[in-house]
């Protein structure tokens, strides 16, 4: 079976590059598609994303969900939100 394909479409800003690179440390295998613009990710589900790995990149206090949301315009998967956490899965949880 197939692993499904989840993940964020990320704005090509400082802080869009951020969360990128925490996604990116992990998710060991993601996949990038630089669009120039925007990033498309495409991780095998789940694909995760902590408060603490943003704050560590950038040096500063990084909110759930307020501030991904400013920085990512669309997702494929379902999307479940927490305040340190975040995760991109194949099926509803």
């Amino acid at each position: 079976m197939r692993a499904e394909v989840v993940g964020p479409v990320l704005q090509a800003s400082e802080l869009g590059r951020a969360v990128l690179a925490a996604i990116e440390q992990l998710n060991p295998g993601v996949r990038v598609l630089d669009r120039g613009a925007y990033y498309r990710v495409l991780a095998e589900a789940p694909c995760v994303l902590t408060r603490e790995a943003v704050e560590q990149i950038t040096g500063h206090g990084f909110e759930l969900p307020g501030d991904l949301e400013q920085v990512m315009p669309s997702f494929q998967g379902f999307l479940e939100l927490g305040i340190d956490r975040v995760a991109w899965r194949a099926g509803r949880a």
